[in-house]
């Protein structure tokens, strides 16, 4: 069980490390869930390589998200790389977060980028949900600690066979 912390992690011996599977390289505009199938075709790219953990399951039931920042990497690629904190959303009325990862450290002007992003991303996906006929609260809950999301999402035992909820 990873250690609770609640501040930014102030060195790599302090960010957990973690595998992400990139899903939407940076500047797609295809946005894919975890079983590769195109979820739905942005008007805007996608400012940070999107993925997630294969070995940890979100609170929401699909794998627990992850974006990698840095230059752009190709669909599909596996890394190890540090996770200096998460996101929190809301979606449909689900909990959802989004681990932030990246080689080194982010700086305030990134967290708060990084925040500014998910803010509005919120706001499409509410806009979309409704499109959808999917009704929930969608919001940005904000940033805490990767070792608190961590904490929440559930180990995936045995193989992956998709998310429990249609997104």
């Amino acid at each position: 069980m990873p250690r609770l912390r609640l501040d930014p992690p102030r060195s790599e011996d302090e960010a957990p490390e973690v595998e992400v599977v990139i899903e939407v390289p940076r500047g797609s505009f295809l946005k894919r869930g975890a079983t590769g199938r195109v979820d739905f075709v942005s008007p805007l790219p996608c400012p940070f390589n999107y993925g997630s953990v294969p070995n940890f399951l979100g609170l929401e039931g699909d794998l627990l998200d992850a974006l990698v920042l840095g230059p752009r990497l190709p669909f599909g690629t596996r890394l190890r790389v540090r996770a200096w904190g998460a996101v929190t959303l809301t979606d449909r009325g689900m909990s959802d977060d989004k681990l932030i990862c990246s080689a080194y450290a982010l700086t305030p002007a990134e967290r708060r980028n990084v925040l500014r992003f998910f803010r509005f991303y919120a706001r499409c996906k509410a806009f979309l949900n409704f499109w959808r006929h999917r009704p929930g609260r969608n919001a940005c809950e904000g940033w805490c600690a990767a070792s608190l999301a961590i904490a929440r999402a559930e180990p995936l035992r045995g193989p992956w066979r998709g998310p429990r909820t249609r997104f």
